[in-house]
């Protein structure tokens, strides 16, 4: 399970994984509390003068000329929580909720939100005993943080609403601390504000898409290997010096992985045999181009995550001179555009594996493969309907591509007049990644099939070990029809897994 050590920086995307994936434990250190309670110091000065200062004695959005007098201000924190934590429809999922948790603590102990040690200590308590907080699908719009899922988990701590416990169980949050020995936060001035003002959510969701993207794009390049392999096609067009001519680093990474995953094949070369022809189509000859793209795509999407990983979201902020200051660094315009990216390339790189597949099926194409990868065809119907269920993925991936970034719609009596979207960005990515998966393991599911056929040709040994794994991971190879919806489950399991990268590796050596 590991531990992680939340300092007032330094905090890894690896750290927000193993939080949110692997139920890592999480210990503040002594520098983390050191900064905590410097800066609560600051609004507790604050807090006793008469001026008015946003969120430590005023309202709050369009409500913040008013200034909020000692004895109600406890209140006011409170009632800030209770009225944000306003989100609707399905549950969001515990990695996503664990994700958002961490990333709100990581800021707490940057020391530039003001907030008591406690508090942390009560976050940090909360996530280790295993407590999540019900957070609903809707509800944040990307801009002053993710409020309403970031106010769910803040009515948690202070014992209200419902929450997960470790056994699965969704019960009142207050039952679940009791049970734990956690005591429920009383909060005071800035805290709860700065409880639920961070892209805290998006940002977890893009950190673990790009992890869920490195597996994939190296997938896709293993799949488009097996299926150049399979159509007879040639490989000289992955050669590292046409490559290097277009210097695009993503595209010269996934030409040397297939040629890899295709080094000593017997199946390469054949494309002027029987039906000669001087290219391959652009599906399999351009597969390092689109892949590669893609990957570029990843490789800015990471920078964009570390920078944000990097800050300290919150408004306002205490900064290391005492001033407490308003600033509009909650804005997710950032984190959303990269989202709202990597959905595109997803659908991109989906497109030309179900282009692939759809290739291997059609006898008129495929170079000698029987129609439809069948048995007996016209009694068997072999992989058509996989290729429709593929199919009708690709084309709500295409619409998951359509951003979610380029929308805005006013809120807060017009005070927040632009938002970011962020948080649905984030969301439809989750599933275009999930779809992605899909598409993947289909073609991988084809292509297999696709390479057995050829029982007159040797297959690469990296192939050949593909396809060794998965019929031991109990998905099926050729013969007469049969119910394929548990095939292709185990090939989606097989790819989401990481195995067949594993495999893969097993022979070639790591994969870029």
């Amino acid at each position: 399970m590991g531990t992680v050590a939340l300092g007032t920086s330094g905090t890894t995307a690896a750290d927000v994984i193993a939080v949110a994936r692997g139920n890592a434990r999480i210990e503040l250190t002594d520098e983390a509390l050191t900064a905590l309670a410097a800066s609560r110091e600051i609004v507790d000065a604050l807090a006793a003068k008469p001026e008015p200062v946003y969120g430590v004695s005023t309202g709050f959005g369009a409500l913040a000329s008013r200034h909020i007098g000692p004895e109600l201000r406890a209140q006011l924190q409170r009632n800030i929580v209770r009225s944000h934590a306003a989100g609707m429809g399905p549950r969001v999922e515990r990695e996503v909720v664990r994700a958002l948790m961490f990333l709100r603590l990581k800021t707490v102990c940057s020391g530039h939100t003001g907030v008591r040690p406690e508090v942390a200590r009560t976050m940090a308590d909360v996530l280790n005993a295993g407590i999540t907080p019900v957070v609903h699908e809707y509800g944040s719009l990307g801009c002053s943080g993710d409020l309403a899922p970031l106010s769910h988990c803040a009515l948690a701590l202070m014992g209200e609403g419902d929450a997960e416990g470790p056994d699965g169980e969704v019960r009142p949050a207050g039952e679940l601390l009791a049970a734990h020995g956690i005591t429920p936060v009383e909060l005071r001035e800035k805290e709860g504000l700065a409880l639920l003002n961070g892209t805290d959510g998006m940002l977890g969701m893009l950190i673990m898409a790009l992890a869920d993207l490195d597996t994939l794009y190296k997938s896709a390049d293993v799949t488009a290997a097996l299926t150049l392999e399979a159509l007879l096609g040639t490989d000289k067009v992955l050669a590292p010096e046409l490559h290097a001519i277009r210097p695009h680093p993503g595209q010269g990474v996934s030409a040397a992985n297939m040629l890899k995953v295709l080094a000593g094949s017997g199946l390469t070369g054949h494309h002027q045999d029987d039906a000669p022809r001087v290219q391959d189509a652009y599906s399999v000859r351009c597969a390092p181009q689109v892949a590669g793209a893609g990957r570029d795509t990843v490789a800015h999407a990471r920078l964009v995550a570390e920078r944000e990983l990097a800050a300290a979201v919150d408004n306002p902020v205490v900064l290391p001179d005492g001033r407490v200051e308003s600033n509009g660094n909650f804005h997710g315009a950032p984190v959303a555009y990269v989202l709202d990216f990597l959905a595109i390339a997803a659908a991109d790189l989906g497109s030309i594996a179900e282009r692939r597949t759809d290739r291997l099926l059609d006898k008129n194409r495929s170079h000698g493969l029987p129609p439809f990868l069948a048995d007996d065809a016209g009694v068997d119907s072999g992989l058509m309907i996989a290729q429709y269920t593929q199919a009708a993925l690709v084309s709500e991936l295409k619409r998951l591509a359509v951003p979610a970034s380029a929308d805005s719609i006013p809120s807060s009596a017009m005070q927040e007049d632009h938002v970011s979207m962020g948080w649905s960005a984030a969301r439809k990515l989750r599933t275009a990644v999930d779809n992605l998966t899909r598409v993947i393991a289909i073609e991988l599911y084809a292509a297999t099939r696709a390479v057995e056929l050829r029982e007159d040709l040797t297959p690469a040994p990296a192939t050949h070990e593909v396809v060794v794994a998965l019929r031991k991971a109990g998905v099926e190879g050729p013969g007469p029809d049969r119910h394929l919806a548990p095939d292709l489950a185990g090939a989606e399991a097989f790819v989401r897994s990481g195995v067949l990268v594993t495999t893969v590796e097993g022979v070639t050596g790591p994969l870029a």
